[in-house]
């Protein structure tokens, strides 16, 4: 360590020590493998051995960190070895002082190996990925990278470090440094690119509008095996999305953040809006029914019959997939629908319409709600 050391010194039971003195030796034990655990996003773990040169009876052992950002709470020892000769007394924290001493009683002299566990402030990783998708839009290269800050007041020379999933690499990382490490790089991903319309968010008739409206386009990759993916969850983290440009060069789509991804979930990547897909939707029908009223003769619950026409048009040369979201809020029951749907929450359906290249679908949607007030 730069700033934490550790010391040790044995206790004569036979001498007399004054109350409170600490006995230090010029003694510093190397550090021996070193681990960084980054597979945590909201702390980072150190484990690091050392061994210790201990004698006969009661050892102290004074472990301190001037100058380095770790919570003291969190400091452990354990003994590896020799097992069964070796035992942890007590620990304290000298007062005034970022340090804290062990108590070890050794049956005979000896050499312990030990382990030294802490959480290291300062010391933080981002999660960044790259998405290149294939001419056609079938196919990603998708690459993850995780970039490591240290900025806790230590060096660690030649650690392992480890990531999500149990993926280690050996580095080293000085104070005030900033490091990236490749995570995963997988080519062929299947990707799957889909036009979103929530009837909540975009106009219902963009015809009445003076401007364009777009559609957002997303890609969608499943965290599953089948997809090379799958072996653990994906961090959130910033994504930029290129496209082969058929010339042996990429463009940029776009940038999106994503959210944490467990498996079996998708990856929704924003790459814009299109306004290849026109979607027009209509109220047609809303009628009131089964009036409920009050001893004033005041209505103060009824039904409504109310039904959606949706008309989807795609006018690019080849086939779209548009995923429609549409919002019945309260108690409600589905009359009559002419396409399957899904329903993801309550009061919320959604719709996987497959648009054939230069053709329009329509939606025609009749559903009744409950006890409105």
């Amino acid at each position: 360590m730069k700033t934490c050391y550790i010391v040790a010194a044995a206790i004569a039971l036979s001498l007399a020590a004054p109350a409170g003195a600490r006995i230090k030796l010029v003694a510093l034990p190397d550090r021996g493998p070193t681990t960084i655990r980054l597979d945590n996003p909201h702390a980072t773990l150190i484990e690091e051995e050392r061994v210790l040169t201990l004698q006969k009876g009661v050892n102290q052992v004074d472990f301190s960190w001037n100058g380095v950002f770790l919570d003291e709470d969190s400091i452990r020892l354990a003994v590896l070895s020799p097992t069964g000769k070796v035992t942890l007394l007590n620990v304290s924290y000298p007062p005034g002082e970022q340090a804290l001493v062990w108590e070890l009683a050794a049956e005979d002299a000896c050499e312990v190996t030990t382990r030294i566990s802490y959480l290291l402030l300062g010391v933080d990783r981002l999660v960044t990925y790259t998405a290149a998708a294939d001419k056609p839009e079938t196919r990603v290269n998708l690459k993850s990278h995780i970039v490591l800050r240290n900025f806790s007041g230590e060096d660690f020379e030649r650690a392992q470090v480890v990531m999500d999933g149990g993926v280690t690499v050996a580095e080293s990382t000085a104070h005030e440094e900033t490091k990236q490490l490749l995570f995963f790089n997988i080519p062929n991903v299947p990707v799957r690119k889909v036009w979103t319309f929530d009837a909540a968010i975009l106009p219902w008739d963009p015809e009445q509008l003076n401007t364009n409206v777009g559609i957002p386009v997303r890609y969608e990759i499943e965290n599953a095996e089948k997809a090379g993916l799958g072996r653990n969850v994906l961090w959130s983290g910033k994504v930029r999305v290129f496209q082969d440009d058929g010339r042996g060069g990429t463009i940029l789509l776009g940038e999106d953040r994503v959210d944490l991804i467990p498996v079996g979930e998708k990856m929704k990547l924003y790459i814009g809006d299109s306004r290849d897909i026109v979607v027009t939707q209509r109220k047609m029908r809303e009628q009131s029914f089964n009036h409920r009223r009050n001893n004033a003769g005041r209505v103060v619950l009824y039904d409504m019959d109310e039904v959606i026409s949706v008309k989807m048009e795609n006018f690019k040369d080849s086939p779209a997939v548009l995923t429609l979201i549409q919002h019945i809020p309260g108690q409600w029951e589905m009359k009559e629908c002419n396409l399957p749907y899904r329903r993801e929450e309550a009061g919320r359906i959604e719709f996987d319409v497959e648009l054939p290249a230069r053709g329009m679908r329509e939606l025609t949607m009749h559903y009744q709600r409950r006890n409105v007030r």
